[in-house]
């Protein structure tokens, strides 16, 4: 699946901020450049969260459930992940 490829490559990308991070610590870099890297890893995986959430959701569109409540229920909790971000 396409969209599993893409959101590996940002979580490896990801992870490579993450390991900066480290090593701005390590050689206790200026805080203000560590707080700056950590928001952009959060950024990062918010996208990330906010990709994974969408392609479930289209697919829950793309691909109904025949119980209704049930796929009313899937939509709701999409729904949710997205608010509670």
């Amino acid at each position: 699946m396409e969209c599993d490829k893409n959101i590996l490559n940002r979580l490896k990308r990801a992870e490579g901020q993450v390991r900066g991070v480290q090593k701005m610590i390590h050689e206790e870099k200026d805080c203000v450049d560590v707080i700056t890297q950590l928001s952009a890893v959060r950024s990062s995986i918010d996208r990330i969260m906010g990709m994974i959430v969408a392609e479930n959701l289209k697919n829950c569109l793309e691909h109904p459930q025949e119980d209704a409540q049930l796929q009313a229920e899937k939509i709701q909790q999409a729904m949710m992940m997205v608010i509670k971000k």
